[in-house]
This record gives structure tokens, C-alpha cells and sequence, in this order.
């Protein structure tokens, strides 16, 4: 999908939602790019507008929506970072009121919703497209370095995992959706897993998969397991556990020749929560000792980290929408994840 929807910079742009994903992962990049303006903020929480307000100072701070949707004439985007169940609605609302629009992940609940969403986008001939940020951590980007030059020869098994420790029930909108509503790890970090294994290893021919509530009282999965095997032949097996008492690899891929083996997340988020900004002039560095290794046993060799890049995806959302490129995650690929996670939910419910 690709449209040159904004004329000149900066791309007038309203954020909706500034909890975790509003916070962290949207506006500092659009402040960081100066293609962008961040002209509103959703967000009713008076702790949030107070902190929306202190590092956003030039952004008009409105309650809902609709607030926004009223001042659509003076926008050119919206970026929709709000709960799961709310994301297919909102994007319908923006694209009515003739704006580009960048939802979250989970990109729709059913693939029902996320395809009536693209044919809309399509028919106006207007720009959507899906946060798929993982696509653009720094361990992603090695692994697939590698995989591009063939440094692992044929790939037999991928395993790929988001795992950590936490058995207390959190107290987000997240704890109380149901998967109805989008909730559960299935939706919210298998949605990132299963896109990354789509985008190293292709289409998916079978499916087997495990969901589990193991926390008392919760309402939708958070113990996951899901095995996919890929028509190129790759066995892709997926991990999603907020309840890990010990972690296992972030990445463990084993091929005809080599392996390569990562522990350890990305770090962009976790320097982000810090205080970190996108023009830090080390953010996105993982240091040497977090290197992933390559290799055979007793012969394993670190293989320096790409540079994390979340950045990347508003530039290319910049070059799509003043220069006519491609949007920077095409929605249809993020569909086919729906239909994986669609699929599975039918299998094990």
C-alpha cells in the first residue's frame, strides 16, 4: 500500500492514548523527526495529561476522540494507541474524517475487522498502516543479517521468545480484556512473534498451539505456546510467558550449518522508560557483552549487534506519506497475523 497523502512537512499528527504504547513508543519518535509535528493527545487520565503535558508542551492535551476527530481539518494523521478492542472503531473514525492512520498492534481483533479496514483505506485512497516495532529491534535486525548472507545455511528451527516474571495480576486496561476484546499475551506480544517469524520464514501451512490463564482470576491467556511450520519448511516455535520463573533464549535458530543463539531483549524499550530519547547518540546500541553468538558448540563466535531502529518506522511513514513509498508495514501483512492468532483462538478455546 503506498499514497502520498500530505503535501508538505510536518505531517500534522494526533496521538490517541498515552499510557505505555502513546508514551514510549509513539510520541518520542514522532518529536524525534522533524517530518512530524505532535499537534494533539488523547488522554483523560490526569496523572498522563499532567506528563503529556511536561515533555509535550506544543501538543493541545483533549479528553476523547471525538475531541480530536473535530479538529480533523487541522490534522493530517492519527496514530492509535489505545486498548485493542478500541483500535478497529477509531481507525474506521479517522479514515471517515480523511486522515492517514498508524494503529497499534494487535492491528484488529478478527481479520473480518482488519480486512473491512483495508478495503475502506483502499477505496479512499488513504494510508494505513500497523506499529509492527519489533520488525526494527536491533536482535531481529542481526538475526536477519545473517539469515540474508547465509550464514546458517538451510534453517531447520526457529525459536523465539518474549518470557519474564511477573505472577501478580497487572492492573492495566490489559488484566480485565478478555480475548474477545483483544486480550491475552496471544494478542499482545505473539502478535510481534508470529510477524517476525512470518517476515524471516514466509507463509505458514500448519498450525499447533497452547494457551493458558495461569494467574488467578485472569481473564484471557498468559502462558502461550505456538509452533508453526512455514511452507519454505522452517518449524517456527514461539514462547510467551509472563510467568517465567527462569527465561529461555530470546533467539535459538538452528541450521544445516551453524546456529545462532541471543539472550536478552532489545533495549531500546527499557532505555526509553529510562529517560532515554531517540537522538541519544547511543540509543539502539547493545552492548557487547548482550551479543548474540554464532556457530557450532566449542567453536561459537559473538556477532556485534545491529543497531536497534524504532526510529526507522517514522521515517519510512515520513517517506510515505510526502514522497509516495510504501507505508512501512503493509496492513496486509499484519492481517495474516490476525488469521494465525483467529486460527489458533479456534483451536484452543
Amino acid at each position: 500500500m503506498s499514497s502520498t497523502h500530505v503535501s508538505d512537512a510536518p505531517i500534522r499528527t494526533g496521538l490517541i492514548g498515552f499510557g505505555t504504547s502513546g508514551r514510549l513508543f509513539h510520541s518520542p519518535f514522532i518529536d524525534a523527526n522533524p517530518e512530524f509535528s505532535l499537534d494533539l493527545i488523547v488522554t483523560k487520565d490526569p496523572a498522563r495529561r499532567e506528563l503529556a503535558g511536561e515533555r509535550h508542551p506544543q501538543a493541545r492535551l483533549v479528553d476523547g476522540p471525538d475531541d480530536l476527530f473535530a479538529e480533523a481539518a487541522n490534522l493530517d494523521l492519527v496514530v492509535i494507541g489505545s486498548p485493542s478492542a478500541t483500535h478497529v472503531p477509531l481507525a474506521h473514525a479517522a479514515l471517515d474524517a480523511g486522515l492517514a492512520v498508524v494503529v497499534d498492534k494487535p492491528f484488529a481483533v478478527t481479520s473480518r475487522d482488519g480486512r473491512a479496514l483495508i478495503e475502506k483505506a483502499n477505496r479512499l485512497g488513504l494510508p494505513l498502516t500497523v506499529f509492527q516495532n519489533r520488525r526494527w529491534d536491533g536482535d531481529f535486525l542481526t538475526l536477519k543479517s545473517l539469515l540474508d548472507a547465509g550464514r546458517l545455511g538451510t534453517v531447520r528451527r526457529f525459536e523465539s521468545r518474549f518470557e519474564w516474571w511477573k505472577p501478580e495480576q497487572s492492573k492495566s486496561w490489559k488484566a480485565a480484556a478478555t480475548i474477545r476484546e483483544g486480550g491475552g499475551v496471544l494478542f499482545d506480544l505473539g502478535a510481534h512473534l508470529i510477524d517476525q517469524a512470518l517476515v524471516l520464514f514466509g507463509p505458514v501451512d500448519d498450525i499447533y498451539a497452547e494457551t493458558l490463564t495461569r494467574r488467578p482470576g485472569g481473564t484471557a491467556d498468559d502462558d502461550t505456546f505456538v509452533s508453526l511450520h512455514h511452507g519454505s519448511g522452517v518449524r517456527s516455535h514461539l514462547w510467551m510467558n509472563g510467568i517465567a520463573a527462569q527465561v529461555g533464549p530470546r533467539f535459538h535458530v538452528l541450521g544445516s550449518e551453524s546456529g545462532y543463539t541471543k539472550w536478552g531483549l532489545d533495549g531500546q524499550e527499557e532505555a526509553l522508560k529510562a529517560g532515554a530519547r531517540p537522538t541519544d547518540p547511543g540509543f539502539g546500541v547493545d552492548d557487547e557483552s548482550t551479543w548474540g553468538v554464532l556457530g557450532l558448540d566449542g567453536d561459537l563466535t559473538p556477532v556485534p549487534a545491529e543497531r536497534g531502529s524504532y526510529v526507522s518506522f517514522y521515517t519510512g511513514l515520513a517517506d510515505a506519506l510526502l514522497r509516495g513509498a510504501p507505508v512501512p508495514v503493509d496492513p496486509e501483512e499484519s492481517l495474516k497475523v490476525i488469521s494465525i492468532i483467529e486460527r489458533i483462538n479456534l483451536l484452543t478455546h
